[in-house]
């Protein structure tokens, strides 16, 4: 582990000023923010004194151009990746609707419609008996079954064993403590909060980035950026690039985004909070949203009623 006097002194070594980062010239090195996300491409071209203040007001330039033990000192502060979610993480709310599908048939076995009735202290789950056609499903003891389940927030899937079938008080199934959980969409559009630096290109199509903005909210469908100036009016495209980061997986993004509003914060050249709504993602881009929104579900913004 690296003492926190010699990563301080790494840390100073890679900062820069903004003497460093001249104006109307082609940059000679690229600009990482401190934890290492790329801020600017070698040879961007910082156009006026408005953007360099913007980008030492909200990130913390260092070159990164460094390789080794320098370089790596950036991700210190990283968050540990995110563990995997347990029973409780669901939220699951009794009554929620559940669909069980034995794992003997392998994947074509039909789903069976149940609901949740109750969770034990150790996270097992009473559902009520899972009707295949009308009738009950018949279901034995100790068999493994691949569960649905319908939450406030999203759709999960997990798997499960039966643990015990139960007539008395109530008619029930003892399922085991959910493992293997994985969410498989969101119910509604979440805003979460968010701190990314965004590239932008005024052109939908070209080479490089004009800029640097920073995205404070992200939803499944679209970011809103502070920027140094209004980018554009609304219905316009630009393109965009960032990087998410979701427990261990490190997405790049980059594509065009319609701007749906534009606020300014005092006059016309001051600083403003543009509304992206991003399209043509890539299925990877598309999952990696969700699970970054996902991830951080307890930073919610605002919740939205409909998709977009």
């Amino acid at each position: 582990m690296t003492p926190p006097e010699e990563s301080a002194t790494q840390a100073a070594a890679l900062s820069l000023s903004p003497d460093a980062l001249p104006l109307g010239q082609p940059l000679a090195w690229p600009v990482v923010d401190r934890d290492g996300r790329l801020l600017m491409e070698r040879g961007s071209i910082l156009v006026g004194e408005p953007e360099r203040r913007f980008l030492f007001a909200h990130f913390q330039p260092q070159r990164g151009d460094f390789e080794g033990p320098l370089a790596a000192s950036a991700d210190t502060d990283d968050p540990a990746p995110a563990a995997q979610p347990g029973a409780r993480d669901m939220h699951l709310a009794l009554g929620a609707l559940m669909g069980l599908r034995t794992q003997i048939g392998g994947s074509g076995a039909p789903v069976q419609p149940c609901r949740l009735i109750g969770m034990a202290p150790n996270d097992m789950l009473f559902v009520t008996p899972p009707v295949d056609g009308g009738r009950k499903a018949t279901l034995i003891q100790g068999e493994n079954v691949e569960v649905i389940a319908v939450a406030s927030q999203a759709v999960f899937r997990f798997v499960s064993s039966v643990e015990a079938i139960c007539q008395s008080p109530v008619e029930c199934l003892v399922l085991s403590q959910p493992a293997a959980i994985r969410r498989l969409r969101e119910r509604k559009s979440i805003r979460v909060r968010a701190r990314i630096p965004v590239r932008y290109r005024l052109a939908e199509t070209g080479d490089g980035y004009d800029g640097i903005a920073l995205a404070r909210g992200i939803s499944t469908f679209g970011l809103s950026i502070c920027a140094p100036w209004a980018l554009g009016k609304v219905g316009e495209r630009i393109a965009i690039a960032f990087g998410l980061r979701s427990g261990a997986l490190d997405t790049a993004i980059a594509t065009s985004a319609i701007i749906r509003n534009v606020q300014l914060e005092a006059g016309a050249d001051s600083p403003a909070t543009l509304g992206l709504e991003l399209d043509q993602l890539a299925a990877a881009e598309q999952m990696a949203m969700k699970s970054y929104v996902f991830d951080r579900q307890d930073d919610v913004l605002y919740w939205t009623d409909s998709e977009r």
